[in-house]
């Protein structure tokens, strides 16, 4: 009887720490103070006020640095500020809290394209493939490859612009004394 008794407890045993192994673990609970900055950050960006949002997004982090949603919400701030070098960085910051955030390789991978880094997007599509295979962030990424680098402006056309209209009357200099 007791060995029946010990060679169940020990399956038992087996049994949960195989199963523990296998789970992935929960992400740090987040401050709720640090939530609120979040969810006030994330409505300043829907009112396109990058910069009041980053604002929300420090104050976030500085309540809770591990706040994941914080980091994601200052990188599409300073994307939407047309800064996707300074959004790679804080989308790297959350992806070290949690490197299988699939919304952050997904948005990292976008603000990489822009930067021309097509090569490092493709590690993120890579990357997101392997957690989830071909769901939607896989997709959407594997389009925006596919749709390549925005066109950068062609740097004489860009002088021309620039130059002064020589057609145009161009104001007399003030006389000097």
């Amino acid at each position: 009887m007791k060995k029946l008794l010990l060679t169940g407890a020990g399956a038992a045993l087996i049994g949960g720490l195989s199963t523990m192994a296998f789970c992935t673990t929960a992400q740090p609970a987040i401050a709720p103070q640090s939530m609120r900055f979040t969810d006030a950050g994330q409505d300043m960006l829907g009112s396109n006020d990058a910069e009041a949002a980053i604002r929300q997004f420090e104050t976030a982090l500085a309540v809770d640095p591990k706040n994941v949603d914080a980091y994601i919400g200052m990188a599409r701030a300073y994307d939407q500020l047309g800064l996707p070098g300074r959004a790679v960085k804080f989308y790297r910051e959350g992806l070290t809290i949690d490197p299988t955030n699939l919304l952050a390789l997904e948005e990292q991978g976008a603000a990489l394209i822009k930067r021309g880094a097509v090569a490092r997007a493709e590690a993120n599509l890579d990357r997101i493939r392997e957690i989830c295979g071909d769901c939607g962030e896989a997709s959407r990424l594997q389009g925006a490859i596919a749709a390549g680098p925005p066109a950068v402006e062609d740097p004489a056309s860009a002088e021309a612009a620039m130059e002064p209209d020589t057609d145009l009357e161009q104001p007399e200099p003030p006389a000097t004394n």
